[in-house]
């Protein structure tokens, strides 16, 4: 009996023992199975769905191995799911705006054209326009220009370019020129309406057009002769005077003088105030009016004589004031003129 006891004592340790390592060996098995099981991942990039089986837990292992390239704006979200750990790819997407000339670029994660501009401070005004519906949803290589267009009402001065004329005068050489009048613009005063895009103009709409002042016309007289007139018609332009002998002088000023005229039979003598000689050219004046030594042009109003070039070398009891007395050869010559207004034209 006392065998039998030992006997079952001794087997009763060998099972406890034996029960124990068959549990440490499943506990094993269990661990190492939980250790090396694959992982199943659904990955949703844009309208593609996959599924993919791995030991790795690292979202970015796992989409390199399902092939899934990532960009340097996209970004990834993951969460447990009921087939699996459902990982999302939310690609980025390059936006460029022009706004006002200005080219900003942006990523969007999709949004509208509207909350982009929201998103980053894009402000529109009343004058702003935008190519693309503010509720258009935003997609990669996207450009989308915004322009700010202004209309005023714009007044300015334009300078109007004045003409030349040719006149032709045998009283010059064939080839010589003289100006007879220097050209001048005139002035033109105008109102537009201005569109502006982007703050430079785009269009304009003359609305008036006022002149203020008037061109002058440049003319050029033009020599046709052959250097051999005596005695034609002078051409007085712009302070220059081409004489009836083909001289060209200049003056600077003219003013009215009334004139007289005499001779040495009229007045009895031949030597003037200044002790020049009495001659056709050498006149009387009021020496307060015009000093003696002055050169003169001088020819009527109406331009039926023409005294020509004259000095002032003489005086007289009458000639007072803005008087001249003009010298003439003989008495017949001095009666034909009389008194007559006279333009006379003070010589550089």
């Amino acid at each position: 009996m006392q065998h039998l006891k030992q006997f079952i004592k001794k087997h009763s340790v060998a099972v406890r023992i034996g029960v124990l390592a068959t549990a440490v060996v499943c506990t094993t098995l269990l661990l190492s199975q939980t250790v090396f099981a694959k992982n199943t991942f659904v990955i949703t990039d844009g309208d593609q769905v996959k599924v993919h089986t791995t030991y790795s837990t690292d979202p970015t292992e796992v989409l390199n191995e399902a092939g899934v390239k990532l960009g340097e704006s996209d970004i990834v979200h993951t969460k447990p799911g009921a087939d699996g750990t459902e990982i999302t790819v939310t690609r980025g997407m390059n936006v460029k705006v022009d706004y006002c000339g200005t080219e900003r670029n942006f990523v969007s994660y999709g949004e509208t054209v509207r909350e982009l501009f929201q998103r980053n401070g894009i402000v529109l005004t009343e004058d702003s326009g935008v190519d693309a519906s503010l509720d258009a949803q935003v997609r990669d290589g996207m450009k989308i220009t915004v322009t700010r267009t202004v209309t005023t009402t714009d007044s300015y001065t334009v300078s109007v370019p004045f003409e030349t004329v040719y006149q032709e005068t045998d009283l010059l050489k064939k080839g010589t020129e003289v100006v007879l009048t220097e050209g001048k613009a005139g002035q033109m005063v105008c109102s537009a309406q201005v569109t502006y895009i982007n703050g430079l103009e785009a269009d304009r709409q003359i609305l008036t057009e006022e002149v203020t002042s008037e061109p002058v016309t440049r003319v050029i007289a033009v020599g046709t002769g052959n250097g051999t007139k005596k005695n034609g018609k002078p051409i007085i332009g712009d302070g220059v005077i081409i004489a009836g002998n083909g001289d060209v002088l200049t003056f600077t000023h003219r003013d009215t003088f009334k004139a007289t005229s005499y001779c040495r039979t009229c007045e009895g003598g031949e030597i003037t105030a200044t002790g020049t000689v009495t001659r056709v050219g050498a006149i009387a004046v009021d020496p307060k009016v015009i000093p003696y030594g002055t050169r003169m042009f001088i020819v009527t109003k109406d331009g039926k004589y023409v005294y020509g070039v004259a000095t002032a070398e003489d005086c007289g009891g009458s000639i007072k004031g803005k008087r001249l007395d003009l010298f003439y050869e003989t008495r017949a010559e001095a009666l034909e003129f009389g008194i007559r207004d006279c333009d006379v034209y003070f010589l550089g």
